[in-house]
């Protein structure tokens, strides 16, 4: 798959103003790979547990059905990956029954495969792909895995935008609700203050058959010591009723401040999420333009460092010699290490990263005495990252960030951010052949504490 469709679709989501606009231009970026692939999005209800919409992106616009699709209808060897998200579930034999059941016109002509698209930890959508079947070439699931994680991220800041959007009308609201609440109440309890303040001692009725000054005198005195009592009890009363009233609305303020504090976290994660796919939208656009191998790799990796604020960073290549990766480009090192010097896979950090092909992130250096990174004087933080870059199954290299220019620790969300453009960096390094024509420079020295 050439990267101008990466870099077109990039663009196309930076532009989209709503999920139907991202849902078009990765439409056309399939239409692209196969026009006979056929595409569908399908909206989560979280409530009711179903697919409640079918989107489909057809020709300039989006059409839209009602399918109240519930997930048990799936079976659970398909469902539970849905829910997780992150990867593709192919249907293959029962494609046709599952494509009907998802308003697909059958029989079909292909596979159906289906994919959960994962915000903040909720499922919110379903992404569906029919792939015409064919004997020769590479298969579209393949070549649309770099376009769907680009979709992933557009859908992440327009489902953001609207649960934002959603959070500041709920705090709207409840904030006019609780002070029209608290006024009503005030305005009550001083109407009953004044009436109990009002009612006059002398105005109590004298009873019939009273007898003698001094006697009347001495009920009267009676009776405005019940009075008395009286208002005294309807003055604790109210005042009763605005202390109720003040907690109410402490507690209702309370919550407005929780409110508000997610509303900010949110707000912070659609930057983050704007912000990972206008690194992506570099980093094509790296490609496009450079025409070096050294060059470009030099500027992905000044890049990557620069959004994770590493003052120390590197970036291994896969070298020509069997289970060897080479130093392609480095910031922050050892004076003495230059480019082209060996790791062996299995050996160090970097070496264990690219034989497991798993990410290691450490967030306090004095947790991991055994790592060799501790010998290293340079090393002078106490969290670092190191990464694999894989793609489509095969070993390109391994990027490394150390030396936070922050002082904070690096986190699981770092993590994330690294990964998705990990994924750009390994497809414009296999596409641009970067471990071969940068490996011709190499020299076959052993490194010391290259990370």
């Amino acid at each position: 798959m050439p990267p101008r469709t990466l870099a077109s679709l990039a663009h196309a989501l930076g532009a989209a103003a709503d999920p139907d606009d991202a849902l078009l231009a990765l439409g056309e970026s399939l239409a692209d790979l196969d026009r006979a692939a056929q595409l569908a999005l399908y909206t989560h209800d979280a409530r009711r547990e179903l697919l409640a919409e079918r989107r489909t992106p057809t020709g300039s616009r989006v059409v839209r059905s009602v399918v109240d699709v519930a997930l048990e209808h799936l079976p659970t060897a398909v469902r539970h990956p849905l829910v997780a998200g992150g990867r593709f579930v192919e249907l293959g034999e029962r494609s046709n029954e599952y494509a009907r059941l998802l308003g697909f016109a059958t029989p079909l002509d292909g596979a159906l495969a289906l994919r959960g698209v994962r915000v903040e930890g909720h499922l919110v959508a379903v992404l569906a792909l029919v792939e015409p079947r064919r004997i020769f070439g590479a298969r579209v699931l393949d070549r649309f895995l770099p376009l769907v994680a680009l979709f992933d991220v557009a859908l992440a800041r327009f489902w953001e935008r609207e649960a934002r959007e959603e959070a500041v009308r709920t705090l709207e609201e409840v904030t006019q609700r609780v002070h029209g609440s608290y006024v009503r109440k005030l305005a009550e309890l001083a109407a009953q203050l004044d009436e109990a303040r009002r009612t006059p001692v002398a105005g109590v009725p004298r009873l019939a058959g009273e007898r003698g000054g001094a006697s009347a005198g001495a009920r009267d005195a009676l009776t405005a010591e019940r009075l008395a009592a009286h208002q005294a009890e309807l003055i604790r009363r109210a005042e009763r009723r605005a202390s109720a009233v003040e907690e109410q609305l402490a507690a209702t303020t309370g919550t407005l401040e929780q409110a508000q504090v997610e509303l900010l976290r949110r707000g912070e994660s659609l930057r983050q999420t704007e912000r990972t796919l206008y690194l992506i939208d570099r980093v094509l656009s790296l490609d496009a333009a450079a025409h070096e191998p050294q060059q470009l790799v030099d500027e992905l990796l000044a890049l990557v460092g620069d959004d994770m604020q590493a003052q120390r960073c590197s970036l291994m290549l896969r070298a020509p010699e069997p289970e060897m990766l080479y130093l392609a480009a480095a910031r922050g090192i050892a004076p003495h290490i230059t480019d082209g010097q060996r790791v062996r896979i299995g050996e160090g950090v970097a070496g264990k990263v690219a034989a497991a092909r798993e990410p290691l992130l450490v967030r306090d250096v004095r947790d991991a005495g055994t790592h060799p990174l501790l010998r290293d004087q340079y090393f002078t933080a106490g969290s670092f990252i190191s990464f694999p870059l894989v793609y489509h199954g095969e070993l390109v290299g391994v990027v490394n960030l150390t030396n936070r220019a922050t002082q904070a620790a690096y986190t699981d969300a770092d993590v994330e951010r690294v990964r998705l453009l990990a994924l750009v960096i390994s497809l414009v390094a296999t596409h641009a052949r970067l471990p071969e024509r940068l490996a011709r420079f190499a020299t076959l020295d052993q490194p010391v504490g290259i990370a």
